[in-house]
């Protein structure tokens, strides 16, 4: 059968688009070519995330540019991609499924038709047809995108994208460099024991929104949860290795020095609401290490965990325990102090359990 140029393309090979950006703009190229009067598209899907409720991808003819508009689950209902086309042109518009979560592909057309302020109906019929022969492929393109937010929710961004090219078996993984960041809250087990199980939620997300908001804005990853406990990374980039390795370790320690700063400044403010409130301050010790780390797949037969292993694991990990004894909320390893021009200050050398070397242990000059 001889299809138009878009739906050929819809049938054979948009269901293999890298992403949703690249199907838009691809389909209105295509569109614009077999003579449709468009000035910009939008498409929307609804993603499993905890902040984010869709993803919305906006393509303007005149430049054949993709941007991305979010819209946040807490934040009231918007409609960013037919807003935004309304002042382009009249607006075509087409659930492409049955269900209110179903893509959204919508068009504006060029207002040149007398005045009209709408697309002639052949246009429309095209269009109904595009939208048609458009079900499979934006199918299989949600399901992908799903199952990314789904990954990257669960595992962070930089583990998600790793599962999701296939690094699936057991025992594989690559020895990167990394800055680390290990902390949890002080006294968790008895704070548990007089507050109600939704309370003590309530207060574990309040915590690890400070923490966590704090190593994604300086560029980190979350590894895991433990309880009341969190493990962060700080990637050295594959950019400054080849540039400067030098550069690539100075740039993680200085990420997860600002993030660990950050993540103080965020729960004394947290301490000031939960005071305001009749309730106790939550008193936390973090710990920064850089070295070497296996990342990858650790775990049994068919239960794995994409994570970090290794000596500077085992060492952030005793650092950050003993930040009760020596009272101080921060503590910091030699080799972070080796890589930042950050003023520090020095405690000493320090005996860590079951790791053979002391350790140089610094802290911030205002903990």
């Amino acid at each position: 059968m001889d299809l138009p140029s878009p739906l050929a393309w819809l049938v054979d090979e948009a269901g293999a688009s890298p992403g949703p950006e690249r199907f838009l703009a691809e389909l209105g190229r295509r569109l614009l070519a077999d003579g449709l009067p468009l000035s910009g598209g939008t498409l929307t899907l609804s993603v499993p995330h905890p902040i984010i409720a869709r993803r919305t991808w906006l393509w303007r003819a005149e430049t054949g540019a993709v941007i991305e508009a979010l819209a946040f689950a807490a934040a009231p209902q918007s409609e960013a991609g037919r807003d935004w086309l309304t002042g382009l042109g009249p607006v075509w518009e087409e659930r492409i499924g049955p269900s209110q979560d179903s893509p959204m592909l919508d068009w504006a057309g060029i207002d040149n038709r007398a005045g009209s302020g709408a697309f002639a109906p052949a246009d429309v019929d095209r269009l109904r047809e595009v939208a048609r022969f458009a079900a499979a492929p934006l199918a299989a393109l949600a399901a992908r995108e799903a199952r990314a937010a789904l990954l990257e929710a669960y595992l962070g961004r930089r583990s998600a994208a790793r599962v999701q090219a296939g690094e699936l078996a057991r025992g594989t993984g690559e020895t990167i460099r990394a800055a680390l960041l290990c902390a949890d809250l002080r006294d968790f087990t008895a704070l548990s024991e007089v507050t109600e199980p939704h309370a003590m939620i309530a207060t574990l997300d309040a915590w690890f929104d400070r923490v966590a908001g704090a190593v994604h804005a300086f560029g980190g990853e979350v590894l895991k949860f433990m309880g009341d406990g969190v493990l962060a990374i700080f990637p050295v980039t594959a950019g400054s290795v080849e540039a400067d390795a030098g550069r690539g370790d100075r740039e993680a320690c200085e990420a997860a020095l600002r993030a660990v700063a950050a993540s103080r400044a965020g729960m004394a403010h947290l301490d000031q609401i939960r005071l305001a409130q009749g309730l106790a301050p939550l008193p936390f010790g973090a710990a920064l290490h850089f070295g070497e780390i296996l990342w990858g797949n650790i775990g049994a037969a068919d239960r794995l965990d994409f994570t970090a292993i290794g000596p500077a694991v085992n060492l952030v990990s005793r650092l950050e325990g003993l930040c009760k004894p020596l009272g101080r909320s921060v503590l910091i390893s030699g080799a972070v102090a080796a890589n930042t021009a950050t003023a520090l200050t020095p405690l000493g050398e320090h005996t860590l359990r079951g790791i053979a070397d002391p350790c140089a242990v610094f802290t911030l000059p205002a903990d």
